[in-house]
């Protein structure tokens, strides 16, 4: 398979060429310094104000016993464009050829995170599951799933993501299996003998006939076990969703089916959720997360040897990303030790920590939940 594992990647060999030319011109002609490089964005996706940062731990775990120190916002926090995420501090030829490692984390992981909070901030409540392991490459599987459920999804589809975060797996049943059965309800009393009680009884009803008439031939078959029904109708066969919703919702309710939720899936993102948010119950998101739009994160050197230097277009120096712990207001300053008073009345201290000094890690790993946790808190504030 075209894959690159740990070891290889350890080994800093995903990188791109001209860092190992630059290095063997820096070796043979000694000019290996101290630096400090920061690691921004210039620039959001057109219509973005903000991103999710995600990624840092691998990052903290390719470079864990290099001779440097990093310094990072934590993982789930939003950010907008020029404020720095990362800076290293070291002899540069400790990190130079993980430059496209730690870009590749943190580009594609953000974005996917980024895209799901998005979709779960107009979702508000209601649920939303990542379904879209299928549109990537599986290797990332694990690295997608829980950069979405960061974002703000509530669960994932993929066993083997489930299985590295300690989580269980969601999702309903797929159409081959009425297919293969030949009636949707027969397939959803197969799928309610045989499965763990444990697992909520959402049935596909889109498979073969009209939604509204497979759902009550279903719901009243299941009763108060059903707990759901999921659509999942082609674009060709679709028509106004939000019309066959509001029937869908009349017929159960007037037949004392309140407790079946209604859930939809295929071709969603945060605008077509935006539609349907008032009559749907919850959404299964697959391709508009998983293959969302990466976050372009640059790399860049501020400082040579105590002196701040960067490239044209860039700002040189250390900074410090102070952010009040009320009202999440920003400022980049540069680098301070010192806390300020937010207009707000709390109190705006520097987002960027030291999470690793020399080498050694100096963080606890935070559980993937505290992170999503921090993730939501704050998209209340954009």
């Amino acid at each position: 398979m075209f894959i690159a594992d740990e070891d290889t990647i350890k080994a800093g060999k995903v990188t791109d060429v001209y860092f190992e030319r630059a290095l063997q011109i820096i070796e043979a002609k000694d000019l290996d310094k101290n630096v400090k490089a920061e690691i921004t964005v210039k620039g959001l996706p057109k219509g973005y104000e903000w991103a999710v940062f995600c990624g840092l731990e691998e990052v903290l775990e390719l470079l864990e016993g290099k001779e440097i120190s990093i310094r990072a916002i934590p993982e789930g926090s939003i950010f907008r464009e020029n404020q720095p995420v990362i800076e290293i501090e070291g002899k540069y030829s400790e990190f130079a050829v993980y430059e496209t490692a730690i870009l590749g984390f943190l580009c594609q992981e953000s974005g996917v995170a980024t895209k799901a909070a998005r979709v779960k901030k107009v979702a508000g409540e209601k649920t939303v599951l990542s379904f879209g392991a299928r549109r990537m490459h599986p290797a990332v599987a694990p690295a997608i799933e829980r950069a979405a459920y960061i974002g703000g999804c509530d669960g994932f589809s993929t066993v083997a993501a489930a299985e590295k975060l300690n989580m269980k797996p969601a999702g309903t049943m797929p159409h081959s299996l009425v297919l293969l059965v030949g009636d949707t309800l027969q397939a959803a009393k197969y799928f309610d003998e045989v499965v763990d009680p444990d697992v909520p009884r959402i049935v596909l009803i889109d498979t073969f006939g009209d939604e509204k008439f497979e759902t009550i031939r279903v719901a009243e078959a299941l009763g108060k076990k059903l707990a759901g029904v999921r659509l999942d109708t082609p674009s060709s066969r679709r028509g106004n969703m939000r019309k066959i919703l509001e029937e869908l919702r009349w017929e159960l309710d007037l037949r004392g089916l309140k407790h079946v939720h209604l859930f939809v899936s295929g071709g969603l993102d945060e605008n077509t959720v935006a539609e349907i948010v008032d009559v749907a119950d919850g959404f299964g998101v697959g391709t508009s997360i998983s293959s969302a739009t990466t976050i372009d994160f640059s790399m860049d050197i501020v400082e040579i040897e105590g002196k701040p230097i960067a490239k044209k277009g860039k700002i040189s120096g250390s900074k410090s990303f102070l952010r009040c712990d009320k009202c999440l207001k920003s400022e980049i300053v540069p680098f301070t030790t010192e806390g300020k008073q937010c207009d707000c009345g709390g109190v705006m201290e520097d987002l960027l920590e030291y999470k690793m000094r020399n080498g050694k890690i100096i963080v606890n790993s935070e559980d993937v939940k505290t992170i999503r946790n921090r993730c939501l808190r704050e998209l209340r504030y954009v």
